[in-house]
């Protein structure tokens, strides 16, 4: 499963090159990954917030490759790369909003021919108890969420 979050890069996400600065593209996964969990049938908010659980970032492997300017529109592109019991890595690239070609018979997105990400990443998140963010397993904590993944994962 793929979900396509769009980009509408503001003035204040630019540097002084009039570039998306490199640590906002974090700040497009992190509401991405919303739209993973929400298209997966799964609130953050209401699921893990409020359960009294947060996922904060473990890892980040990330290339950049050319970047998105002020005013340019694009879209992350979001899937699972590994199910893990502890971690969960997500696929995150950024294209740019022309390179979105519709959808497919089964509504999952689709990129249009020859679309090259602008910025590549792999994303590890973990699952950490609010109070003292001791790690706990998703597979234990969300088992519904970690069958889920499982069977949409693809190994980046």
């Amino acid at each position: 499963m793929h979900v396509h979050t769009p980009i509408t890069v503001r003035y204040g996400e630019t540097d002084m090159m009039g570039v998306v600065y490199h640590a906002n593209y974090l700040l497009y996964f992190e509401d991405a990954r919303i739209d993973y969990l929400n298209a997966a049938d799964f609130s953050y908010n209401e699921r893990i917030e409020q359960a009294g659980y947060m996922s904060p970032i473990y890892h980040i492997d990330i290339t950049y490759k050319a970047p998105l300017r002020y005013g340019e529109a694009g879209f992350v592109r979001t899937s699972v790369a590994k199910n893990l019991p502890m971690r969960t890595v997500y696929r995150q690239q950024v294209f740019r909003a022309e390179d979105a070609a519709g959808t497919d018979e089964a509504g999952e997105p689709l990129l249009r021919e020859g679309a090259t990400p602008l910025v590549d990443a792999l994303v590890t998140v973990c699952v950490v108890e609010r109070e003292t963010f001791k790690p706990v397993s998703l597979k234990r904590t969300f088992p519904d969420l970690f069958e889920k993944y499982e069977k949409l994962v693809e190994e980046a």
